[in-house]
C-alpha cells in the first residue's frame, strides 16, 4: 500500500512524498504537523479514500521531518511552507486541489493560498494550529525559558510523552509568519475539525481561521471525546465524511 517516492529539489535536498497520480482530476493535498510524518493514520486513510474515487492524492514530508533530508532544528515555517510549495508545483501541478491540514500543517496550508489561491478550491483543517509558536509557545514560557532559549538558541520541551527541540531561529520565523491576522478571500468550502478534549490546541484556534477567510463557507465540526490527532476510526470517519460534502461541492 505504502509507496513512498522521493522528490530531489537540490544536491543535498529530497523530500518523501506518497501520491496518486491523476492528470486532469481534483487533488487532495493532506499536511502534516509539527515532528509528524506522512506513515500514520490520517494520510495513509486519505491515500485510500483518493484511490477508490479516483481523485489526485498528495502527501509530502517537510525537510527534517519523516524520511526526508535535513536537520528538523534548521527548518521553520518559512521553510516548511517552502518545501509544500515546491512538492505542489512538481507532483500536482496546476490541476485544481483540496488542502487539508492537521495541526501546524493548517499553518502551512494558509501559506499556500498565496501561491496557488486559484487551484485551491477547498480547506479542512483538523486541529488546527496557525500561530501556535507565538500563541502557544513564547507567550506562555516561563521567563527563565526564554532566558534559556535567548542564551542557547534551543530548549527541549517535553509535551504527552514527546520531546519537542524548540529553536529560537524558529520561535522567530514564527512570528514573521502570522496568519491569524491576514484576510483572504477565496469563496470556497472551508471546514475546521476539533477534537473536543484536545489538550494541545484549544479550539479557539479552529474558530479563528474561520475568520481569516472572509467569503468563504464556513464550519466547524468538534469531535465530542476527541482529541488532537483524530486518528482513531471514528474521528477519521468524520474526517472523511466532511471531506466527502467538500468534493461534492466541487464537483
Amino acid at each position: 500500500m505504502k509507496k513512498f517516492k522521493y522528490l530531489k529539489l537540490s544536491k543535498s535536498k529530497k523530500l518523501r512524498f506518497i501520491d496518486n497520480y491523476f492528470k486532469k482530476k481534483l487533488y487532495i493535498v493532506f499536511l502534516h504537523g509539527f515532528m509528524s510524518d506522512i506513515e500514520g493514520k490520517k494520510p495513509q486513510t486519505l491515500l485510500r479514500f483518493a484511490k477508490k474515487n479516483k481523485l489526485g492524492f498528495l502527501a509530502l514530508e517537510y525537510s527534517g521531518h519523516g524520511k526526508s533530508s535535513g536537520e528538523f532544528t534548521k527548518g521553520n515555517i518559512s521553510v516548511w511552507s517552502n518545501d509544500t510549495r515546491r512538492v505542489i508545483n512538481k507532483i500536482v501541478r496546476k490541476n485544481n486541489f483540496i488542502l487539508m491540514g492537521s495541526s501546524m500543517g493548517a499553518w502551512v496550508a494558509i501559506n499556500q493560498f498565496k501561491y496557488f489561491k486559484s487551484q485551491i478550491k477547498g480547506f479542512l483543517g483538523i486541529g488546527s494550529a496557525p500561530d501556535f509558536l507565538t500563541r502557544l509557545m513564547w507567550n506562555k514560557f516561563p521567563k527563565k525559558t526564554k532566558r534559556e532559549l535567548r542564551k542557547t538558541g534551543k530548549i527541549l520541551i517535553k509535551n504527552g510523552g514527546y520531546e519537542y527541540p524548540i529553536t529560537l531561529q524558529l520561535i522567530k520565523d514564527g512570528r514573521k509568519n502570522k496568519v491569524l491576522h491576514k484576510k483572504i478571500n477565496s469563496k470556497i468550502n472551508i471546514t475546521m475539525i476539533h477534537g473536543q478534549k484536545d489538550e494541545v490546541v484549544p479550539i479557539s484556534f479552529s474558530r479563528l481561521v474561520l475568520k481569516v477567510f472572509i467569503k468563504a463557507k464556513k464550519k466547524i465540526v468538534i469531535i465530542k471525546n476527541g482529541d488532537h490527532s483524530l486518528s482513531s476510526q471514528r474521528p477519521l470517519g468524520k474526517i472523511i465524511k466532511e471531506l466527502n460534502t467538500i468534493i461534492k461541492n466541487i464537483i
